[in-house]
């Protein structure tokens, strides 16, 4: 089986699901960005809270080969325990705060 493939079908499946199931109390939206080609997932928040423009990226992953490095993982159930959740083995993540890459 070719696991970056499966990596990449976690990914997407992960960031639409978190996208559907978060509760609307304020004028925010929620995107899933999802770009196999270049191994970028995001989760994107735009909009207004307290008479302020919000636009954020809640959740960014990128596939690297056969890891997942977590560049911010902002949501208060994290997103980086669903993946493991969904199958990607704990060793294959790398968070934003261990210097493992720099590609």
């Amino acid at each position: 089986m070719d696991q970056t493939l499966s990596y990449a079908d976690i990914l997407k499946k992960t960031v639409q699901e978190a996208v559907v199931n978060q509760p609307r109390l304020q004028a925010i939206k929620l995107y899933p960005v999802c770009d196999t080609e270049s191994g970028h997932f995001l989760v994107l928040a735009t909009g207004w809270t307290k008479q302020r423009r919000m636009d954020t990226i809640l959740f960014h992953a990128r596939l690297v080969e056969q890891q997942i490095i977590i560049e911010e993982d902002n949501f208060e159930e994290s997103l980086t325990q669903a993946l493991i959740a969904g199958g990607i083995k704990k060793e294959d993540i790398v968070t934003h705060l261990e210097p493992a890459f720099t590609s």
